[in-house]
């Protein structure tokens, strides 16, 4: 009895202490068996170079409420620490590059956030397409509790997230493989040139949620009612590139005179 006693005295302060397991995934960018991706490493081969942004209202609930409108555009272009641009409530982004992203060893692009903390995490999903009318989303995971909303400058755990941009703070992407979506129809691994960012509303409510692709709800700081509302774009970087896809060369006529050729160009350009 003496040992049940002292056992369960245990278990409880332990839970008092707000000490909790961790998840399955992959903890904070620093910690060991992180797979956070700094914006310096040399994998880094190239940058979004085209983006097209669709805006989210600050607070889905309030559909007469304000959209998101931090930053512009143009900052979610380039290398990583340049400024963001908000997406606000089920936003989205959609990236294009020189040439196209292929499937190689490891990660293949990355994508980052700019939380100012481990812990303060706004998501995104993420969706590929090799034609830009079909997108394709990567399988994200979320283990976080369903209970208890988020609030709106809530902590998430790194831990109980996977294939969601925004699990890494500041300055560390999320990398993406594109391995994982092999043998989709309609998808060509190879020859990526279109990155599309939206912005997970965190929403624990019925009419608001967003779900993982288990069908779980996904719940991150919400409602975050202000101009920087939802996913914080701030860029897209490719680890493994293609090569640009030649067009076969143009001729034009004009009467009976030559007037040229047109040579190669970039696919995606």
């Amino acid at each position: 009895m003496k040992i049940k006693a002292v056992v369960l005295s245990f278990v409880t302060l332990f839970l008092l202490s707000g000490i909790s397991f961790a998840g399955s995934y992959a903890p904070a960018a620093g910690q060991p068996g992180s797979t956070a991706i700094f914006k310096d490493d040399p994998s880094f081969a190239a940058w979004a170079t085209g983006v097209d942004l669709v805006r989210g209202l600050q607070d889905i609930s309030n559909p007469s409420g304000p959209y998101a409108s931090y930053g512009t555009p143009e900052v979610a272009l380039g290398k990583a620490g340049d400024g963001v641009v908000s997406l606000g409530d089920g936003g989205s982004a959609t990236l294009t590059f020189d040439a196209p992203i292929a499937n190689g060893d490891g990660y293949d692009f990355a994508v980052f956030e700019n939380s100012f903390s481990d812990t303060f995490l706004e998501l995104g999903f993420v969706e590929v397409s090799s034609d830009g009318e079909n997108f394709f989303r990567f399988d994200a995971v979320s283990e976080t509790q369903t209970g208890t909303q988020v609030g709106g400058f809530g902590n998430l755990d790194t831990t109980n997230l996977n294939n969601f941009a925004g699990k890494y703070k500041a300055n560390y992407g999320t990398g993406f493989d594109l391995e994982e979506l092999s043998g989709i129809r309609g998808l060509d691994i190879f020859n990526i040139g279109w990155v599309r960012i939206i912005d997970v509303v965190g929403s624990i409510d019925d009419a608001y949620a967003t779900c993982d692709s288990f069908g779980n709800k996904v719940n991150d700081p919400w409602k975050t009612p202000f101009g920087s509302s939802g996913f914080d774009l701030d860029a897209v970087g490719v680890i493994n590139q293609g090569s640009p896809v030649p067009v076969p060369a143009a001729v034009w006529l004009l009467g009976s005179g030559l007037v040229g050729l047109v040579g190669l160009r970039r696919k995606n350009n």
